[in-house]
């Protein structure tokens, strides 16, 4: 494995995804790859339609190295499903590639990551922007749209509309985790309801 990496100095130079993420593998750009198990990269074919944008990797992604294969994972499958979005043709990563957490006992909890770290990992989103090339972008949660679109950005403003940026046609909305956290049912229905019109918005902007 590819050890001492900096992403601002690596990442640039690479065009190819399996080149960025076997560069990754060993990134030292921040504190994060200390403790957590592995960097976990984005995931989906290089010709996706679609990019999705997350916040960093939770604990089951830590473990398993892969990016929402939990319980968030489960809710945006859905919401991909009933938006008529085939998961197979989107790319789904993260702004920040390892998982930030504290541990409490056995648990390990987590912790929203930093301007730091979100900045020590853009040139793997940028990599990956240029070697995907999507029609469109999506960030979910507040964290990934801050950290595309900056401090301003606010979610409860921008959430479901196109926006422009650095080229590309990018729309904001939750993060499906967010729906996990509403415990009425009948709010919840409405919530991932809200999360699918989003994406069909996402997917009105294909163009291939």
């Amino acid at each position: 494995m590819t050890t001492d990496v900096d992403p601002g100095t690596v990442a640039p130079a690479l065009h190819d995804l399996d080149a960025l993420r076997g560069a990754a593998a060993g990134c030292t750009g921040c504190e994060l790859h200390g403790p957590a198990t592995q960097t976990v990269f984005g995931e989906g074919p290089p010709t996706a339609w679609l990019m999705l944008v997350g916040e960093q990797p939770g604990d089951r992604e830590d473990r398993e190295g892969a990016p929402f294969v939990g319980p968030a994972g489960r809710v945006l499958d859905e919401a991909l499903e009933r938006a008529g979005i085939p998961r197979d043709q989107t790319y789904v990563t993260n702004a920040v590639k390892h998982f930030r957490f504290e541990q409490r006992g056995p648990r390990r909890i987590h912790k929203t990551p930093g301007v730091t770290h979100i900045r020590a990992c853009r040139p793997w989103l940028d990599g990956e922007l240029r070697a995907v090339r999507p029609s469109a972008v999506a960030t979910l949660g507040a964290i990934a749209g801050k950290a595309l679109l900056g401090p301003s950005f606010r979610i409860t403003v921008s959430r479901g509309q196109v926006l422009e940026w650095e080229g590309h046609a990018l729309v904001p909305t939750v993060h499906p985790s967010s729906i996990l956290r509403v415990d009425d049912p009948a709010d919840r229905a409405q919530a991932l309801e809200a999360l699918v019109a989003d994406l069909r918005v996402a997917a009105a902007l294909r163009t291939r």
